[in-house]
């Protein structure tokens, strides 16, 4: 199984997909690949659209898409599919989407099978065993909030450590200490900006400029950078 999970899609200043489009080219290797790509989590812009801005970033660097949205069978898309490539946006339309169209087992056989799986905020939301821990607001109802389960563990994207100045309500990490109370036994993965998970070869390491915190009930959170061996995660 080869995963590349990314935290987010852009840097502060940054063009869309800038900052990880090398890690994505050498994930993807040399060879092109014509990747399948799933824009379900956009809501405010068209899956058109959302399908050229990826595309144009990946051909910078050897490699293109093609959105889900213009096969008339998407399950044979996901069997036919040599990497998919799955965007950020709204993690709840992504998962209702993507059960409608009863893609969860197809999806996991092709990845399992060892095809290249990419996926960022959203994206990477959906290969967890849920998306209890996205950061999006539940504007649509799924009939489950299962997702992919191609890892054990859950992450939260985008994570922050800051509180901003006056606000009173919860930090990111009280919100994920909810989750784990609730959850005993599952491992959060709070994955900042700028960071991404690569899964391959059965082994895990954290790619990036800043340290994942790894959250477990009973447990002072713990901070791991691309210099530990994360693979305990995956058992």
């Amino acid at each position: 199984m080869r995963l590349l999970l990314i935290s987010n899609s852009t840097n502060a200043g940054e063009e869309y997909l800038n900052y990880p489009k090398q890690n994505i080219k050498e994930f993807l290797g040399e060879k092109p690949v014509k990747a399948l790509f799933i824009p379900y989590a956009a809501v405010t812009f068209s899956f058109d659209l959302y399908e050229e801005k990826v595309r144009n970033r990946f051909r910078e660097v050897g490699h293109d898409v093609l959105s889900i949205h213009r096969f008339s069978d998407p399950v044979k898309a996901i069997e036919n599919a040599e990497a998919i490539v799955v965007g950020g946006g709204n993690t709840w339309q992504l998962l209702k989407m993507v059960r409608d169209n009863m893609l969860i087992e197809p999806i996991r056989k092709r990845v399992l099978g060892g095809i290249p799986y990419i996926g960022w905020s959203a994206g990477s939301n959906l290969a967890c065993p849920t998306i209890r821990t996205t950061n999006d607001m539940a504007i649509t109802e799924p009939d489950s909030f299962k997702s992919l389960a191609l890892i054990p563990f859950q992450i939260n994207p985008h994570y922050l450590d800051a509180n901003p100045a006056g606000h009173a309500g919860e930090t990111r990490e009280q919100r994920i200490e909810e989750f784990i109370e609730i959850n005993p036994g599952i491992h959060v993965v709070g994955l900042r900006e700028g960071t991404m998970l690569l899964i391959e070869q059965a082994r895990m390491k954290l790619i990036g400029p800043r340290k994942a915190r790894i959250f477990l009930r009973g447990q002072a959170p713990d901070e791991l950078g691309p210099e530990n061996d994360m693979t305990y995660l995956l058992k």
